[in-house]
């Protein structure tokens, strides 16, 4: 995830640039821009990528409600989300160690086909269950191709011209967070939601076409000893992030079979989990040391209140409200068109000096646009405060998850830059992963698996009588963004 990009889940990150190699630009000219001939093929070429995996972040969040009742799988809705971004932490990890030791393009490639082939397990899923593995796989794709771009990135470009790659990956979800809910739910209510994951895969073909002759001419890694898959599998940041996956795995399940056969997978989960997360993360992260430690544990804060609080925005408009899947989308929209806005303001000059400030303003208006969602419960209150909210949150996002990636570098030696920037994005993908998968348990605790299905989106409220499910959810993050709040006052370091 880029410090600037309007959603932390499914998008590039910094993982893998803690070994970067010393990058050798294949074009130093001055006079090169990103968009002149030596590198705009590349340029459009990684711009169409982000583009397709920001269009299916916000398209799939359109349709998984309308998936999900379909499926009879509203019990499991959260895993939906969690399976993807479990995969893609461990594929993340994974990455990583195979862009060092290999070189970017086997890791893109590899990770592009994933991505495709897990939409298409997915699309064409005849339970809930099928479902989540498509999910899954597309994890491994996303986090394999996050990483993979950044690389590609560290190597093509002169270091004069990345700061303007990186903005065109913020600049690259502007477009299809407008777009993408409308599409979705356009297809998903004429045509059925299988075909939002069944037509995107011929989507890669345009930016594989677009990139392949300039990925040719980067520089070829020599694997060595240490290259192979074995070697790569076997990594110590790779075996870390397989036993989060697996501890978090685990844990959900036990959070969605409540009885005492579950407290053996649950403990077995909890040893695998914790010992790993202390380990890929900053000393003193969890108790909020003061520096950077605490800029580490407010990003995964605010990545997972936000994710967690998204996932389940769309099915509770469709199912609570009656809103169709089309309009259930778009009442996101307004928060990654804020994101880039919080993004512009925080990067201007004369606010340098209130950094800290920004981050911990950024975390008050996450905090209350999240408590504002579920009064679109009552009746009496207009459905549109759901877009009002989500407008002020994204805003506070883009104060605060630019202003972290800034902070940290100005906190970062630059011989360990790189691997606090790995740590960063490591935050955010665990975030996601525990605070989505407790708030399915905690949703399913509350009722909301017993949420009746009903025969299209737009037929109206379909089980008005578990509220509590959602307003259980949104309360827990809400608290989650507040105690990010509380963690501001510890981002600059000690005298």
């Amino acid at each position: 995830m880029t410090a600037d990009d309007p959603h932390p889940a499914p998008h590039p990150g910094d993982t893998g640039l803690a070994a970067l190699p010393t990058p050798t630009p294949t074009h130093t000219t001055g006079s090169d821009g990103v968009l002149s001939r030596p590198y705009r093929a590349l340029t459009c070429g990684i711009i169409s990528v982000v583009s397709l995996v920001a269009f299916e972040a916000s398209a799939v969040n359109t349709a998984m409600p309308l998936a999900a009742r379909a499926l009879d799988g509203i019990a499991l809705y959260a895993f939906a989300f969690s399976a993807f971004f479990t995969a893609s932490l461990f594929a993340m990890a994974l990455a990583g160690e195979w862009c060092d030791r290999r070189g970017p393009l086997a890791p893109l490639f590899s990770g592009i086909a994933a991505f495709g082939v897990g939409l298409l397990v997915a699309g064409g899923a005849g339970s809930m269950g099928m479902f989540i593995v498509g999910r899954g796989v597309q994890g491994v794709g996303g986090g394999l191709v996050v990483v993979s771009l950044y690389v590609v990135v560290g190597r093509a470009y002169p270091e004069r011209l990345r700061p303007a790659v990186m903005a065109s990956f913020s600049a690259a979800w502007v477009v299809p967070v407008i777009v993408g809910p409308l599409v979705s739910g356009t297809v998903s209510e004429h045509l059925g939601w299988r075909w939002v994951f069944l037509s995107i895969p011929v989507l890669i073909l345009l930016p594989l076409a677009v990139m392949l002759p300039a990925l040719r001419t980067l520089p070829r890694t020599d694997p060595g000893n240490e290259g192979g898959a074995r070697h790569i599998l076997g990594s110590r940041r790779s075996l870390l992030a397989l036993a989060v996956a697996a501890g978090a795995c685990l844990l959900q399940y036990a959070g969605q079979h409540p009885d005492w056969a579950a407290l053996p997978p649950a403990a077995v989960g909890a040893v695998l989990l914790v010992p790993a997360i202390v380990r890929l993360l900053p000393r003193g992260t969890f108790r909020s040391a003061r520096g950077l430690p605490s800029v580490v544990l407010m990003r995964g804060l605010a990545a997972g209140a936000l994710v967690a609080a998204e996932s389940f925005i769309p099915l509770m408009l469709v199912t609570q409200r009656g809103l169709s899947a089309t309009l259930a989308g778009l009442s996101l929209t307004g928060g990654g068109l804020t994101w880039a806005l919080g993004s512009y303001v925080q990067s201007r000059p004369r606010l340098e000096p209130y950094r800290e400030r920004l981050m911990g303003l950024g975390m008050a208006f996450l905090a209350a646009a999240i408590g504002l969602v579920p009064l679109a419960l009552l009746d009496g209150v207009p459905v549109w405060i759901v877009a009002a909210a989500w407008t002020l949150g994204g805003f506070g996002m883009g104060l605060n998850i630019s202003s972290g990636g800034v902070l940290l570098l100005k906190l970062s030696r630059p011989e360990e830059a790189g691997s606090n920037a790995a740590s960063l994005q490591m935050a955010d993908a665990l975030g996601n992963v525990a605070f989505v998968g407790a708030s399915g348990v905690l949703f399913v605790a509350c009722g909301g698996g017993r949420i009746a299905a009903s025969p299209s989106a737009s037929a109206g409220p379909a089980a008005v009588e578990h509220p509590a499910a959602f307003v259980a959810v949104f309360m827990a993050m809400g608290v989650v963004a507040a105690a990010g709040v509380a963690v501001a006052g510890r981002l600059r370091p000690a005298p």
